[in-house]
């Protein structure tokens, strides 16, 4: 009996050194009794040698305590999860930036000159007339639609020396087509300038009669039954065709009918 009970508080100490070793109570503290054990009651076991381990350190009270949180508390986490899940999806929806729309920049107005929105027919009208007699480059001149005689002369070269200009208008507008005799006698009863040359009659009247080939839209303008209309036609038909070979042919004008013609056979001449 002595050795075996000196056998089994050999057991009993060696399982208490590998508990103070590993910190974990001694296994099979509590051991089913031999055969051979005789009733006795068991060894006391060393005072806090089952409490040795990480748990020595937490107090008595907060080791045996329960965390339940109760059904309250449950709800009330809940609800406060609920409560920033929602909170965090508003923000990702309205608290986004709204980008703001930059307003269209005016658009620059330029002032244009009136000189500069003249239309480009009236900017590039140009007409072609006839210079002849005692100037130094006589010939065909491309002027602009409007020029007087004296930039017809002046684009010619201008005048030979001791020539009369007496019967010159320098001052008249020249009509596409037309031709200025300068210093020369003037074929078919026409003055230098284009004009009619009068000659007392019986009458005291004039006599002259205005050349189909060299007068203008204005000396046209003057006869009677041609409006402004009617002249420009005769002189385009003059540009296009070339010159009149007889006044019969003032009827392949539009406007002018055989009753007109009548009328303006005594008038003009070719």
């Amino acid at each position: 009996m002595f050795n075996s009970l000196t056998f089994r508080n050999d057991i009993d100490l060696t399982r208490s050194r590998l508990a103070a070793l590993t910190g974990c109570p001694a296994p099979g503290r509590h051991r089913i009794r031999t055969e051979t054990d005789d009733g006795g009651p068991d060894p006391p076991t060393p005072q806090g040698k089952e409490d040795q381990g990480p748990t020595r350190w937490v107090p008595d009270a907060l080791r045996q305590a329960r965390i339940d949180p109760g059904h309250r508390v449950a709800i009330v986490l809940c609800v406060l999860a609920l409560l920033v899940v929602v909170g965090f999806a508003a923000h990702m929806v309205f608290g986004r930036p709204t980008p703001e729309l930059v307003p269209p920049l005016p658009a620059a107005q330029t002032t244009v000159p009136s000189s500069a929105v003249r239309p480009v027919a009236q900017q590039d009208e140009r007409m072609v007339v006839s210079v002849v007699g005692r100037v130094h480059r006589p010939g065909l001149l491309t002027l602009r639609e409007g020029a007087r005689v004296a930039e017809a002369l002046d684009a010619a070269g201008g005048l030979l020396p001791d020539t009369d200009t007496t019967g010159l208008n320098l001052a008249r507008k020249l009509a596409d087509g037309e031709q200025v005799h300068v210093g020369i006698p003037v074929p078919g009863g026409m003055a230098a300038d284009g004009g009619v040359l009068a000659a007392d009659g019986p009458t005291g009247e004039t006599t002259g009669k205005i050349n189909l080939n060299t007068a203008s839209v204005q000396q046209l303008d003057e006869l009677p039954g041609v409006g402004p209309v009617t002249a420009q036609r005769i002189v385009d038909r003059r540009t296009r065709n070339g010159p009149f070979r007889n006044v019969e042919q003032l009827r392949e004008v539009e406007g002018i009918g055989e009753t007109r013609l009548a009328r303006l056979r005594e008038l003009v001449t070719v």
